[in-house]
């Protein structure tokens, strides 16, 4: 395959961003331009020379516009092998002429669809025939044809227009691969459609749209590798990060990475661990410090800096190696007692041009921006064999979904406490104890089989008095043992979903204790 000139191209695009400067440069250099109904009209608005498809097909459009493209005289354009003889041979007796670009996006149908009114007429002539056609078409024949589907690409082909006189041979065929992507995504959007949001009335014999489940019963995903990783978990596993949307701006997938080591899987699932519960606060400065996806360090104040320093204060030496988010940019200060120890990760929305210089000496340090929390939407694992699905955990009961279940109720400074240190709680991997007070946490019992042992683990992490302190439990408590080992450690009250059949025991200690016992009714287990 060498580079092909361009004398000839298709243009029939409904997304016409950037068309006009496209197609103008490919007129300057003797392209002749061929194209249909809108695009055609949006051209020649434009005082382009554009040659309209019916002229060349000898057929009008039809049908209401759904027949266009869709003719030998287009087709055999586009499929014609440069290579072979009686390919040329058969294009010379019919007077055909070859195309060397053909230029095509699709109907809107994802547009069409998502809107909750969408009738089913409309998804329908939302489905585009011809397009995936002439897609199709030129990217099977990319040794002699460049077949473009995002106007991002434009630029690039100018660019071999005019250093190479055409477009290389690699070039073609990144873009068909781009192209084949495009029409199976496509394709993909529309079968989802019509397995997951129609049905067929047996009595009408009509097919109708229907409500969308939150887990229909087919489930497309298609996926774009966005970069490689260093490696996986371990050295020895390959790994890579995915997106689903290209474009997609927000969130830890879409992270814009400042300097540091190139990323790896760990890093990645930690630094999202950490970004997603300091974007649980917005009333205050946070700072989260993850390791192995469990915070070890969270603390709230008026600025970055003295909440990093409550965050580094929960467990010191774990804070080592650690990943550290922030809800608000990073200023010079925060910058230089971040550097004071070793780090991984550091991610916020932002870093002043201050923080950056004093960070930059820090080589091996990522620094990650983050435009925004992306907390919506599924979570999805593996298993053997197949993935599980569910709704991301976005929600936490508030003060006024709680309920007092003691004799003593909470006093103002402990109802804060407790609201921080169940935000907290939701984020540690089950069984999850979290002992915290004053916008800091305190002590962490992560992953533990039994309530009790994750009280205790929680207590003897702690670096800093207990005295005083709440504690938030991810589920119930089972037996009244977890309350007694807490108010062993001089805990004033406890926060947890209830539920349990012994909750009259529990609660019946927490009085003995003089504890003050709220009960979410909302559990958070994290696997």
């Amino acid at each position: 395959m060498t580079t092909t000139s361009l004398s000839r191209a298709l243009l029939s695009v409904s997304n016409k961003t950037g068309l006009i400067d496209f197609a103008r440069v490919l007129q300057s250099h003797q392209v002749e331009l061929v194209s249909t109904g809108g695009t055609a009209q949006a051209l020649t608005a434009a005082g382009l020379a554009v040659r309209d498809v019916a002229s060349v097909t000898g057929f009008p459009e039809m049908l209401d516009g759904r027949v266009k493209t869709l003719h030998p005289r287009i087709h055999a354009g586009i499929l014609a092998r440069r290579d072979l003889p009686e390919h040329l041979q058969q294009l010379a007796l019919h007077d055909l002429d070859c195309f060397d670009l053909v230029v095509v996006n699709l109907y809107p149908f994802a547009d069409a669809i998502a809107r909750p009114d969408v009738t089913i007429e409309e998804a329908i002539e939302n489905i585009d025939i011809g397009g995936p056609s002439l897609i199709r078409a030129a990217a099977k024949n990319f040794q002699h044809v460049a077949v473009v589907t995002d106007p991002a690409d434009y630029d690039l082909i100018l660019a071999e227009l005019n250093n190479a006189g055409g477009i290389t041979a690699d070039t073609r065929y990144r873009l068909a691969c781009k192209a084949f992507a495009h029409t199976a995504r496509y394709d993909a959007m529309i079968a989802d459609f019509f397995a997951n949001r129609t049905d067929f009335e047996q009595t009408t014999g009509r097919i109708v749209t229907q409500p969308s489940e939150p887990f229909p019963p087919r489930l497309s995903l298609t996926l774009t590798r966005r970069q490689p990783l260093r490696y996986g978990e371990n050295p020895h596993q390959a790994a890579a990060l995915y997106v689903t949307d290209e474009g997609a701006t927000d969130g830890v997938a879409a992270a814009r990475q400042l300097q540091g080591k190139e990323l790896s899987f760990n890093n990645l699932l930690d630094a999202d661990a950490a970004w997603g519960l300091a974007c649980e606060f917005r009333e205050a400065a946070a700072c989260v410090i993850v390791k192995h996806t469990n915070p070890c360090g969270v603390g709230l104040a008026a600025v970055p800096l003295e909440a990093f320093r409550l965050a580094r204060a929960t467990d010191p030496t774990a804070a080592f190696g650690g990943i550290v988010a922030f809800n608000q940019p990073v200023d010079a200060g925060t910058a230089t007692e971040l550097s004071e120890i070793f780090l991984e990760v550091v991610i916020a929305p932002g870093f002043d041009d201050a923080a950056q210089k004093v960070l930059a000496a820090k080589k091996n340090l990522r620094l990650l921006v983050v435009a925004a929390h992306k907390g919506d939407g599924i979570n999805l694992r593996t298993i053997s064999g197949g993935f599980l699905l569910q709704s991301a955990d976005t929600r936490l009961a508030s003060p006024a979904e709680m309920r007092v279940v003691t004799r003593r109720s909470p006093s103002e400074d402990e109802w804060r406490d407790l609201t921080f240190a169940w935000t907290v709680c939701k984020h540690v991997k089950s069984n999850a104890i979290v002992y915290a007070r004053q916008g800091q946490l305190i002590g962490v019992g992560a992953g533990q089989m039994s309530r009790v042992d994750a009280v205790k683990l929680g207590a003897l992490k702690a670096t800093l008095p207990l005295a005083g302190a709440v504690v938030a439990s991810d589920a119930f408590f089972p037996f009244r043992d977890g309350l007694d080992e807490a108010a062993r450690h001089g805990v004033r009250a406890v926060i947890q979903p209830g539920g349990s059949i012994r909750d009259e025991e529990v609660i019946a200690a927490a009085d003995e204790h003089g504890m003050a016992l709220v009960l979410t009714g909302m559990r958070h287990f994290r696997h």
